[in-house]
């Protein structure tokens, strides 16, 4: 995973999961750091660039997401799925929120999303629309929570 400043998906983000490899945006207008108090957003490509997030869709309430970053190993458990459309500007901002879903309201826990494309689903549904980057209209974003964080 390689932290960028930005928002998810956005050039700098794109160029990054088109080398294979998850992106995650840092800043005020992305997110925060693994075990941080706010959202730790991380995107990747589902079904190009070697598949990172080939099986992110498939994660149900109550899975574990382990991520190993600073010495420590983080443990999120998944507990709710967000779809936002990259044609309503304030679904992006629901994305992108501190607490997802949430844009303005101030974060008190650490959590995480995983955001990957609908990519196979948009075009079953007759969508073929794509942003200037190639993103397509609908991402599929797994939300969880931190629950324990110990020494790697």
């Amino acid at each position: 995973m390689v932290p960028y400043v930005g928002t998810a998906d956005d050039r700098p983000g794109t160029v990054i999961q088109d080398r294979g490899v998850a992106a995650s945006p840092r800043g005020k207008a992305g997110g925060v750091g693994p075990g941080q108090i706010g959202n730790y957003i991380i995107t990747a490509h589902r079904t190009t660039h070697g598949r990172p997030f080939g099986q992110v869709p498939e994660l149900t309430n109550g899975d574990h997401i382990l991520v190993t970053a600073n010495g420590f190993v983080y443990d999120y458990v998944i507990n709710r799925t967000m779809t936002i459309s990259f044609r309503k500007p304030a679904e992006k901002a629901q994305q992108n929120a501190a607490v997802p879903g949430r844009p303005g309201v101030a974060p008190t826990q650490a959590m995480i999303t995983l955001s990957t494309c609908a990519t196979p689903e948009d075009h079953a549904a007759g969508n073929f629309w794509s942003d200037a980057l190639g993103n397509p209209e609908h991402r599929i974003n797994k939300i969880g929570t931190l629950v324990a964080a110990r020494p790697a």
